[in-house]
Protein backbone atom coordinates (compact mmCIF):
# COMPACT_ATOMS: atom_id res chain seq x y z
CA UNK A 1 0.00 0.00 0.00
CA UNK A 2 2.87 2.48 0.69
CA UNK A 3 4.46 1.80 -2.26
CA UNK A 4 1.14 2.55 -4.45
CA UNK A 5 1.20 5.92 -2.30
CA UNK A 6 4.45 6.60 -3.09
CA UNK A 7 4.11 5.99 -6.88
CA UNK A 8 1.07 8.12 -6.81
CA UNK A 9 2.90 11.00 -5.18
CA UNK A 10 5.83 11.00 -7.55
CA UNK A 11 2.96 10.61 -10.10
CA UNK A 12 1.57 13.69 -9.05
CA UNK A 13 4.62 15.64 -8.59
CA UNK A 14 5.76 15.43 -12.18
CA UNK A 15 2.52 16.20 -13.76
CA UNK A 16 3.28 19.87 -11.65
CA UNK A 17 6.60 20.30 -12.75
CA UNK A 18 5.30 19.66 -16.53
CA UNK A 19 2.48 21.65 -15.85
CA UNK A 20 0.06 19.88 -16.50
CA UNK A 21 -3.60 21.25 -15.21
CA UNK A 22 -5.32 18.36 -15.99
CA UNK A 23 -4.77 14.57 -15.45
CA UNK A 24 -6.46 13.75 -18.85
CA UNK A 25 -5.49 14.02 -22.57
CA UNK A 26 -2.42 15.53 -23.80
CA UNK A 27 -0.39 18.48 -22.83
CA UNK A 28 -2.18 21.87 -23.75
CA UNK A 29 0.89 22.56 -26.16
CA UNK A 30 0.07 19.45 -28.10
CA UNK A 31 -3.73 20.23 -28.44
CA UNK A 32 -5.30 20.23 -32.29
CA UNK A 33 -8.29 22.08 -30.95
CA UNK A 34 -7.89 25.56 -29.75
CA UNK A 35 -8.71 26.93 -26.08
CA UNK A 36 -11.81 28.60 -26.38
CA UNK A 37 -11.28 32.70 -26.27
CA UNK A 38 -14.31 34.85 -25.67
CA UNK A 39 -14.38 38.02 -27.53
CA UNK A 40 -12.84 40.86 -26.97
CA UNK A 41 -15.00 43.93 -27.28
CA UNK A 42 -12.55 46.87 -27.83
CA UNK A 43 -14.61 49.55 -29.34
CA UNK A 44 -11.67 52.31 -28.72
CA UNK A 45 -9.45 53.33 -31.17
CA UNK A 46 -6.62 51.36 -31.80
CA UNK A 47 -3.64 52.33 -29.24
CA UNK A 48 -0.03 50.89 -30.26
CA UNK A 49 0.82 51.71 -26.98
CA UNK A 50 -1.70 49.07 -25.62
CA UNK A 51 -1.83 46.16 -28.09
CA UNK A 52 -0.51 42.65 -27.27
CA UNK A 53 2.69 42.51 -29.92
CA UNK A 54 3.28 38.52 -31.72
CA UNK A 55 6.44 37.57 -33.30
CA UNK A 56 5.80 37.83 -37.13
CA UNK A 57 5.74 33.58 -38.46
CA UNK A 58 3.73 33.17 -35.66
CA UNK A 59 -0.05 31.63 -35.78
CA UNK A 60 -3.17 32.40 -33.96
CA UNK A 61 -6.46 30.98 -33.44
CA UNK A 62 -9.86 32.15 -32.27
CA UNK A 63 -12.92 33.49 -32.06
CA UNK A 64 -12.50 36.57 -33.92
CA UNK A 65 -14.19 40.32 -32.59
CA UNK A 66 -14.18 41.78 -35.58
CA UNK A 67 -13.30 46.27 -35.32
CA UNK A 68 -13.73 47.25 -38.69
CA UNK A 69 -13.70 46.18 -42.27
CA UNK A 70 -9.86 44.93 -42.19
CA UNK A 71 -9.18 44.67 -38.66
CA UNK A 72 -10.13 41.63 -36.20
CA UNK A 73 -9.45 40.88 -32.78
CA UNK A 74 -7.78 36.80 -31.55
CA UNK A 75 -7.10 35.78 -28.31
CA UNK A 76 -6.72 39.59 -27.72
CA UNK A 77 -4.34 40.36 -30.37
CA UNK A 78 -5.23 43.51 -33.34
CA UNK A 79 -4.61 41.52 -35.76
CA UNK A 80 -4.72 44.09 -39.62
CA UNK A 81 -5.93 42.09 -42.27
CA UNK A 82 -3.11 41.53 -44.95
CA UNK A 83 -3.03 42.98 -48.49
CA UNK A 84 -6.74 44.80 -48.68
CA UNK A 85 -7.75 48.10 -47.43
CA UNK A 86 -11.85 48.69 -46.18
CA UNK A 87 -12.98 51.90 -45.72
CA UNK A 88 -13.19 53.40 -41.85
CA UNK A 89 -16.23 53.20 -40.13
CA UNK A 90 -17.22 56.79 -40.20
CA UNK A 91 -17.04 56.36 -44.27
CA UNK A 92 -19.02 56.00 -46.55
CA UNK A 93 -19.56 51.78 -46.56
CA UNK A 94 -17.56 51.39 -43.10
CA UNK A 95 -20.27 49.71 -41.22
CA UNK A 96 -21.12 47.60 -44.22
CA UNK A 97 -17.84 46.41 -44.88
CA UNK A 98 -17.49 45.97 -40.34
CA UNK A 99 -20.75 43.54 -40.85
CA UNK A 100 -19.79 41.60 -43.20
CA UNK A 101 -16.82 40.38 -41.88
CA UNK A 102 -18.50 39.93 -38.66
CA UNK A 103 -21.04 37.24 -40.75
CA UNK A 104 -18.19 35.62 -42.16
CA UNK A 105 -16.68 35.05 -39.00
CA UNK A 106 -19.27 34.47 -36.62
CA UNK A 107 -19.07 31.09 -35.25
CA UNK A 108 -16.02 29.76 -36.96
CA UNK A 109 -12.35 29.42 -35.36
CA UNK A 110 -10.40 31.79 -37.19
CA UNK A 111 -6.54 31.12 -38.35
CA UNK A 112 -3.93 34.33 -38.41
CA UNK A 113 -0.49 33.28 -39.92
CA UNK A 114 1.04 36.62 -38.49
CA UNK A 115 3.57 38.03 -41.04
CA UNK A 116 4.82 41.61 -40.11
CA UNK A 117 3.66 44.68 -37.44
CA UNK A 118 2.47 47.42 -39.20
CA UNK A 119 3.60 51.11 -38.58
CA UNK A 120 0.56 51.41 -35.96
CA UNK A 121 1.96 48.62 -34.20
CA UNK A 122 -1.01 45.65 -35.36
CA UNK A 123 -0.08 42.70 -36.18
CA UNK A 124 -0.41 42.13 -40.18
CA UNK A 125 -1.68 38.62 -40.76
CA UNK A 126 -3.38 36.21 -43.60
CA UNK A 127 -6.72 35.02 -42.09
CA UNK A 128 -8.74 32.58 -42.86
CA UNK A 129 -11.86 30.85 -42.22
CA UNK A 130 -11.87 26.96 -41.64
CA UNK A 131 -12.68 25.58 -44.73
CA UNK A 132 -9.84 27.72 -45.95
CA UNK A 133 -11.15 31.03 -47.45
CA UNK A 134 -8.90 34.01 -47.26
CA UNK A 135 -10.95 36.54 -45.24
CA UNK A 136 -8.95 39.51 -47.22
CA UNK A 137 -9.84 37.65 -50.63
CA UNK A 138 -13.36 37.32 -49.74
CA UNK A 139 -13.93 40.60 -48.64
CA UNK A 140 -12.22 42.37 -52.04
CA UNK A 141 -14.80 39.36 -53.64
CA UNK A 142 -17.69 41.42 -52.14
CA UNK A 143 -16.90 45.11 -53.20
CA UNK A 144 -16.13 45.59 -49.89
CA UNK A 145 -12.59 46.53 -49.79
CA UNK A 146 -9.73 47.06 -52.40
CA UNK A 147 -6.34 45.31 -52.67
CA UNK A 148 -3.35 47.60 -51.86
CA UNK A 149 -0.61 46.32 -54.16
CA UNK A 150 2.16 48.08 -52.16
CA UNK A 151 1.43 45.44 -48.99
CA UNK A 152 0.00 42.62 -51.19
CA UNK A 153 2.25 42.85 -54.58
CA UNK A 154 -1.27 42.75 -56.31
CA UNK A 155 -2.28 39.73 -54.32
CA UNK A 156 -6.00 40.43 -54.33
CA UNK A 157 -6.02 42.76 -57.20
CA UNK A 158 -7.79 40.03 -59.82
CA UNK A 159 -11.10 39.31 -57.69
CA UNK A 160 -11.86 43.43 -57.22
CA UNK A 161 -15.40 44.21 -58.37
CA UNK A 162 -15.79 46.34 -61.38
CA UNK A 163 -15.86 50.31 -60.02
CA UNK A 164 -15.40 49.02 -56.71
CA UNK A 165 -12.46 52.04 -56.29
CA UNK A 166 -15.19 54.49 -57.72
CA UNK A 167 -17.37 53.56 -54.60
CA UNK A 168 -14.58 53.15 -52.22
CA UNK A 169 -13.06 56.39 -53.03
CA UNK A 170 -11.57 57.13 -49.52
CA UNK A 171 -9.74 54.26 -49.36
CA UNK A 172 -8.73 54.69 -52.76
CA UNK A 173 -7.41 58.00 -52.39
CA UNK A 174 -5.27 56.99 -48.90
CA UNK A 175 -3.90 54.30 -51.25
CA UNK A 176 -2.80 57.32 -53.66
CA UNK A 177 -1.23 59.35 -50.63
CA UNK A 178 -4.25 62.11 -51.22
CA UNK A 179 -4.75 62.39 -47.72
CA UNK A 180 -6.26 65.81 -48.18
CA UNK A 181 -9.48 64.17 -49.52
CA UNK A 182 -9.90 62.45 -46.22
CA UNK A 183 -9.70 65.69 -44.18
CA UNK A 184 -11.92 67.71 -46.82
CA UNK A 185 -14.63 64.63 -46.14
CA UNK A 186 -14.05 64.69 -42.54
CA UNK A 187 -13.98 68.09 -42.01
CA UNK A 188 -17.56 68.19 -44.07
CA UNK A 189 -19.17 65.52 -41.66
CA UNK A 190 -18.25 68.07 -38.63
CA UNK A 191 -19.79 70.44 -39.89
CA UNK A 192 -22.90 68.82 -41.03
CA UNK A 193 -23.27 67.11 -37.48
CA UNK A 194 -22.24 70.49 -35.52
CA UNK A 195 -25.45 72.22 -37.81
Amino acid sequence: MEVLLAIGLCAAFFWILAGRKDKHGPPPSSRRVPPKVRPVKNSAPFQAKTAHKVSPGYTLRGKAYVVDGDTVVIQKKQIRLYGIDAPEMNHPYGKKAKWALVNMCKGHVIRADISETDAYGRNVARCYLEDGRDLSEEMVKQGLAIDWPKFSGGRYASHEVSDVRKKLWLADARQKGRMHVWKEYEARQKNRAES
